[in-house]
């Protein structure tokens, strides 16, 4: 029972956060200054004195942004009710068709980069937390890899190992000429365009999460319960055992939170390896002062972080005992 009412009352706060982050993710773009209209009209340089101000109200109808700001609210979330995330500007596309189309490229590069990294990252930090030589070592190489920037790394391998050495293509998901399908030749090619944007995000996110495991590791193994296992006999095993449990807490955090922002995509690498994903398309967007897009696209951030941490939260109770305790507690 103490559980099901910890699960109402979570749902409950995370229906309120998200109605609120939602408001805040369709105004947010309409403070900023200028307008999308006239930024979509400024590069056309051969329009005929008045036509621009005929085509500003043409448009401004077309999308809705010649209504009242309540009005454009009210249907805003009329339209998210019927599954409608509006127009693009900037693209002349349905948001959902765009986002549909760019969402596959970040999750294809990003969920094997945040998850093996975790693994790798955690691994190496729990070695380094335990062993004093061993981390010795190694931690002036965690420090290097967490504060090298994504797209810094990124341009390294853009140069030495797509320009000069010319091993793996540097530019895009695929090649052009070639059309997608399922055939071989397409996903031995989709393969090597990927290689390079996955290692930029890989290698540089183990630094953080081992130095996060790591220093976990070196708090729990000097904690009282650890010191109490120690004088009642328990085994190096055991001891590490119980430790790891403890401190992978923060980390599997660290990873729902990592996974929830996964649908933002990685921008500055995206934009270096100009690869096409949901990251390009924000910027371009923010740029552009594309509203429709930019919320469409922050919509799916929100909405995946609230899910992640909500999934989260649900379990905890499956790998924290004290969790699961306050639950059946009440």
């Amino acid at each position: 029972m103490g559980f099901k009412k910890y699960l109402a009352r979570k749902t409950g706060v995370y229906l309120i956060t998200f109605l609120f982050a939602v408001t805040l993710n369709w105004l947010l773009p309409r403070l900023m200054p200028g307008n999308p209209i006239e930024a979509m009209l400024s590069s056309n340089l051969g329009l005929a004195p008045g036509e621009k101000e005929v085509l500003m109200e043409y448009y401004s109808q077309l999308y809705g942004l010649d209504k009242p700001l309540w009005e454009q609210f009210v249907n805003f979330w009329v339209s998210l009710f019927h599954g409608d995330l509006g127009y693009s500007i900037l693209y002349r596309a349905p948001v959902t068709d765009l986002i549909k189309h760019a969402l596959p490229y970040d999750v294809v590069i990003l969920l094997p980069a945040i998850v093996l990294s975790w693994v790798v990252g955690n691994w190496l930090g729990a070695i380094a937390g335990k062993n004093k030589k061993y981390d010795r070592y190694t931690m002036p190489l965690f420090y290097f890899l967490a504060s090298m920037p994504y797209f810094w790394f990124a341009m390294l391998l853009v140069y030495f190992v797509g320009v000069r050495a010319g091993w793996l293509p540097y530019q895009g998901a695929y090649d052009p000429a070639i059309i997608p399908s399922l055939s071989f030749g397409f996903i031995s090619n989709f393969l090597q365009h990927w290689i390079l944007p996955f290692l930029s995000l890989f290698i540089v996110q183990i630094g953080s999460w081992a130095i996060g495991m790591r220093n976990m590791i070196i708090y729990e193994l000097e904690a009282d319960y650890v010191r109490y296992l120690e004088a009642l006999g328990g085994s190096e095993k055991l001891l590490t055992k119980h430790a790891y449990r403890n401190a992978i807490l923060p980390q599997v955090t660290g990873l729902a939170l990592q996974l929830g922002l996964m649908v933002a995509g990685a921008i500055a690498t995206e934009t270096v390896f100009n690869y096409p994903g949901i990251g390009v398309l924000i910027m371009n967007a923010a740029l552009s002062q594309d509203y429709f897009l930019l919320q469409g696209a922050f919509l799916m951030v929100v909405i995946s972080v609230l899910a992640a941490n909500f999934i989260i939260d649900i379990i905890y109770a499956f790998i924290d005992p004290r969790v699961r305790t306050s639950y059946t507690e009440g």
